[in-house]
């Protein structure tokens, strides 16, 4: 079970690795997190699938955050790459996607990768706030 999401900017992406951090009755078993130069993709991938119940308040939250989001070619091919275990920094050279984090929820990466966007452009791009 997956869930795939596009959000508008970095501070709604932080807010769902917050509450997967907080949720441990999910079993997540890694996201993937991909910064476009209009937005950001996650992808929330299930070790299991969840009840009905828990389906549908995640999808809940998911939705007042983003939209359900069908990947182009380009995406779905990096999360694939990433999903079978190629490295970050291959899929990123393959696919010319700019993966931000894959594995465990990590805001430290997030942070990090809008912290060095920022300073090299001088200014902060609404998609990073």
């Amino acid at each position: 079970m997956e869930y795939i999401h596009y959000l508008a900017n970095a501070s709604l992406t932080l807010r769902i690795v917050e509450y997967l951090h907080r949720s441990s009755d999910l079993p997540v078993a890694f996201v993937t997190v991909i910064h476009q130069i209009d937005g950001w993709v996650i992808r929330i991938k299930m070790k299991q699938a969840l009840s009905s119940q828990q389906d549908g308040d995640f999808q809940a939250f998911l939705n007042e955050l983003g939209i359900p989001y069908e990947p182009a070619i380009r995406v779905r091919m990096a999360l694939w790459g990433l999903e079978i275990g190629l490295s970050p920094v291959e899929v990123m050279h393959r696919y010319q996607v700019a993966v931000v984090s894959h594995g465990s929820p990590d805001r430290e990466e997030i942070e990090e990768f809008r912290q060095q966007f920022v300073s090299g452009l001088g200014y902060c791009p609404e998609t990073l706030a």
